[in-house]
């Protein structure tokens, strides 16, 4: 078995906590060795039965940034729509998405036909093919950090016209339109959105329940309180 330093082990803590969701990118390339094992990294993450449920379509053309971008736009616009003021101006100065600025795009997929039609553990929960794409984001977004590469997470976007652009087929779902690139003056302290007032990070505490969700005493770890870092 693998073991770790303590070293190795601190930085993979780091890496976790130093993570930031990135809008604003310099236009340096991302270099062809660095982006595979991005790639790699992705395809590493654990999944539910082994499916591997993901697919990564890498973007690079700025035609067809442009178009998603323009998706963007269009339901960007229309998420603002649904605030009052003055949550409704802080949102529209919010910088949401950098596909345009980035040098690589890349959407994550999933196949939920991939391993059909018996997935082992996947009976109850079929939604399990999701959450492992969702770990394949993360593997992706956490070694991009250790590379010095920033990823930003555009969400607000509509699925089935990005489908189109890319050519996605039907069956297969998109999960994470990520832009990647090198961070616009480096890696901010904080999330961005916590920087920006919209929201503050929550204390772990009152999330973390001991034996059941009622529990009122606090968890305690070796004999100590849980203690989170505030940092992430």
């Amino acid at each position: 078995m693998t073991s770790f330093t303590a070293e190795e082990r601190d930085a993979v803590y780091k890496t976790i906590y130093a993570r930031r969701d990135i809008r604003r990118f310099r236009g340096d390339p991302i270099p062809g060795d660095v982006l595979e094992r991005l790639v790699r990294a992705a395809h590493h993450a654990p999944s539910v039965g082994f499916s591997q449920p993901w697919d990564l379509v890498v973007v690079r053309d700025e035609g067809t940034k442009t178009e998603i971008a323009e998706i963007a736009d269009r339901a960007i616009a229309a998420a603002r729509e649904g605030y009052a003021e003055p949550r409704k101006s802080t949102f529209a100065a919010l910088k949401l998405e950098g596909i345009r600025e980035s040098p690589v795009n890349i959407c994550v997929t999933c196949d939920p036909t991939r391993g059909a039609p018996h997935v082992l553990g996947r009976s109850s929960m079929q939604r399990t093919d999701v959450y492992s794409t969702c770990l394949a984001v993360q593997n992706l977004w956490l070694a991009a950090r250790a590379e010095g590469v920033g990823v930003g997470w555009v969400s607000v976007l509509y699925p089935y016209e990005v489908q189109e652009v890319l050519g996605i087929p039907p069956h297969v779902k998109p999960v994470a339109y990520l832009c990647l690139g090198y961070p616009e003056g480096g890696f901010p302290d904080e999330p961005v959105l916590q920087q920006e007032g919209w929201r503050d990070r929550l204390e772990v505490e009152p999330l973390v329940h001991d034996e059941r969700w009622n529990a009122t005493e606090s968890t305690e770890t070796d004999g100590e309180a849980f203690v989170s870092s505030d940092s992430s």
